[in-house]
């Protein structure tokens, strides 16, 4: 469900066609490393030459993939290259417990018990929370949009844990993102390690299935969506490059050299773009791999 105001993709089924035809197999059509979109290029030469000086500005690994869902125009960078998601995955999370509610299997109004010994930090409403409770819907709310950790950990064990996380992207036809931990273990990111990781193909589909596609209800999705526009941990990212009238829905991620931004982006009157930016192995201070976030969003922008 896009902000009021904005256009939605599935107004019409252009939009849906075009977002098959780049996603399906996430990334099988875009063979290559780095992997480059071949039909339709979103930016043309100087997009890719700018993303190119960007992965060399990071002094480590530059991900990224965008999928225009109004011109069908698509980009991918190291797009079926391995990045740890880090906090990228919370948004799944979230959705799985959409799922499951819409299932009949859990209640968005259960609470769960907050301890002490739960608490890893950042956990804003839940270090609040200690010796009380909080109900899934205000887990979800702060796990997407505030980045608590305890909240994500806390509702992993709802979906199966890190495995049955795995299961239901498999289930969306991932075959690629995978959680094997919990926090903050799983933002570990050590080079070569499979385990906690995606790509940016790969999210850019989960993000498409769950946000404007049909793995969800329509109130389940506008749920989700919500959650992500009320996101407060990606001001310095891509946000900080675009113009103020365009609707983010984001999460973010971050950790041992990582610094990721997943988002679905609405310019006004138009139909939202899809995004994923991943950052590996980058010896940068946050401030300097933020920045090439924000210069990512200047460079869309500025495409669209």
């Amino acid at each position: 469900m896009p902000p009021r105001g904005y256009l939605s993709p599935l107004a019409d089924g252009r939009g849906r066609l075009q977002r098959r035809a780049f996603l399906v197999g996430t990334g099988c059509a875009l063979i290559g490393a780095p992997a480059l979109a071949t039909d339709r290029n979103f930016g043309g030469e100087r997009f890719k030459a700018s993303v190119t000086a960007l992965d060399a500005a990071t002094r480590g690994r530059l991900g990224v993939a965008i999928l225009n869902t109004g011109t069908g125009a698509r980009f991918a960078w190291r797009g079926d290259e391995r990045f740890a998601m880090c906090s990228t995955f919370k948004f799944v999370l979230a959705a799985a417990i959409l799922k499951r509610v819409e299932q009949g299997r859990e209640r968005l109004d259960r609470r769960i018990a907050v301890t002490a010994a739960d608490i890893v930090q950042p956990s804003p409403l839940c270090s609040a929370r200690i010796g009380s409770d909080a109900s899934i819907t205000e887990l979800c709310a702060a796990t997407v949009g505030l980045g608590d950790n305890t909240a994500a950990n806390l509702l992993l064990p709802v979906v199966g844990g890190p495995a049955g996380l795995t299961r239901f992207m498999r289930g969306l036809g991932d075959a690629a993102s995978r959680l094997d931990r919990n926090e903050p273990a799983l933002n570990e990111a050590r080079p070569g390690d499979p385990r906690d990781t995606t790509t940016p193909l790969a999210m850019l589909g989960l993000l498409d299935r769950l946000t404007l596609g049909r793995a969800l209800a329509p109130a389940s999705r506008e749920q989700l969506v919500a959650w992500l526009l009320a996101s407060t941990t990606g001001a310095a990212r891509m946000k900080a490059g675009l113009p103020a009238s365009w609707a983010v829905a984001e999460k973010t991620g971050a950790g041992n050299g990582s610094d990721n931004d997943v988002a679905l982006l609405w310019p006004p009157r138009r139909r939202p773009l899809l995004v994923s930016i991943y950052i590996a192995g980058s010896p940068l201070p946050m401030a300097q791999t933020n920045a090439i976030h924000a210069e990512l969003g200047k460079l869309i922008a500025a495409a669209v």
